[in-house]
């Protein structure tokens, strides 16, 4: 039976930014078909997981700066695994750098044959150019993308597209982020103060690509005509006061959930080619009214329109503008997001699947 070996250019679990690193640490936690996990030493070792520690020795210090190779020490500890008689699926995530050397390290030890090289990307658009995406799409044996709109994205731009697909969708923990009954979202709008308030929520890492700049100056249009509406900003500070707007800052992930279901509407205004969007199944999960820009996987993580608000013209301030005010006075009815769709355990189950679908190519 082939093996399954993750190389994580992070140690797993990681506490800090990262929705792919959190999702591996759900589905290690639980019922999973990873043998190893090649990474660096973590805060903490889980239980069920099987550790390859990479060190960075003396030795593979030296044959870096020989070799310039600077996956010496993930090779040094992955050779330790690996035996000639057996099979193995390795599985990549987001790291295009380490490919070309793994597969040069694989041909060298008279091992390629004997391993299948998964590779998951949580971008949207292609990442190589045409011409010298070959290399790389030769090298590697399948490549799993967030969405289906990628994929086609993937195939429309390539000219030679010589590997196997397949598409795993974000997933949640939907234990911890879930819709509140109405008796219980009163209560936690009193308790953070918004009980007469309409709550819009915008929660992201504030770079220009997620757009909080074009929020803010539609807000400041909206809030002159509404002021019984109040705007979220977490995960940014600022010390411009603008009316109607509190940045909270970072939250724990942990202590998220209660924003998203205290909260109306939640914005989502990249300006981006976005993966998939992981803070907007969150919100959706819990019951919020979801406005977001149709680029990149958005549009398929929304079901072009039957979960959500989608502006097909997001970098004008007039769209976001009228969505808002949409939303106040006519909202839009969408369907309710089924509570298995986009949840951990689905992710659980597809990364199952794609596992052994894998093995039995090998086989």
């Amino acid at each position: 039976m082939p093996k399954v070996i993750l190389i994580s250019q992070f140690p797993l679990p990681y506490f800090k930014i990262g929705s792919w690193t959190r999702m591996y640490q759900n589905y290690l936690g639980a019922t999973h078909k990873i043998d190893f996990v090649v990474c660096n030493q973590p805060e903490v070792l889980l239980d069920n997981v099987d550790y390859k520690i990479v060190s960075e020795s003396f030795v593979s210090k030296i044959k870096k700066r020989i070799f310039k190779n600077q996956y010496e020490d993930y090779f040094q500890a992955l050779e330790q695994l690996l035996k000639k008689n057996q099979k193995y699926l390795i599985q990549i995530v987001d790291n295009f750098g380490i490919v070309k050397d793994l597969d040069s390290f694989l041909k060298q030890k008279n091992l390629r044959k004997n391993c299948y090289l998964q590779f998951f990307y949580h971008g949207f658009p292609p990442f190589y150019e045409n011409f010298q995406s070959r290399c790389f799409f030769e090298t590697i044996d399948e490549m799993v993308l967030l969405t289906h709109d990628s994929y086609f994205a993937h195939k429309n731009y390539y000219t030679v597209l010589p590997v196997r697909f397949s598409v795993l969708h974000n997933g949640i923990d939907t234990d911890l982020f879930f819709q509140v009954e109405a008796e219980e979202k009163r209560s936690l709008k009193q308790q953070l103060n918004v009980v007469d308030k309409k709550v819009f929520i915008w929660c992201s890492q504030d770079r220009p690509k997620k757009g909080l700049h074009l929020v803010l100056d539609t807000w400041k249009k909206v809030y002159s005509q509404n002021k019984n509406i109040v705007l979220w900003v977490i995960g940014s500070e600022s010390d411009v006061l603008i009316e109607g707007v509190i940045f909270m800052g970072k939250i724990p992930n942990n202590e998220l959930p209660k924003y998203y279901q205290t909260a109306d509407c939640y914005l989502f205004p990249t300006l981006c080619h976005e993966g998939f969007g992981l803070s907007l199944i969150e919100a959706l999960h819990c019951g919020c009214y979801c406005i977001a820009s149709a680029l990149g996987g958005v549009p398929e993580v929304l079901q072009y329109g039957k979960y959500g608000k989608l502006i097909d013209n997001p970098h004008f301030v007039s769209a976001w503008e009228e969505a808002i005010l949409e939303f106040l006075n006519k909202p839009l009815s969408f369907e309710n997001v089924p509570t298995t769709l986009y949840s951990s355990e689905s992710w659980n189950s597809g990364m199952n699947e794609i596992i052994e679908k894998a093995k039995n190519r090998l086989q």
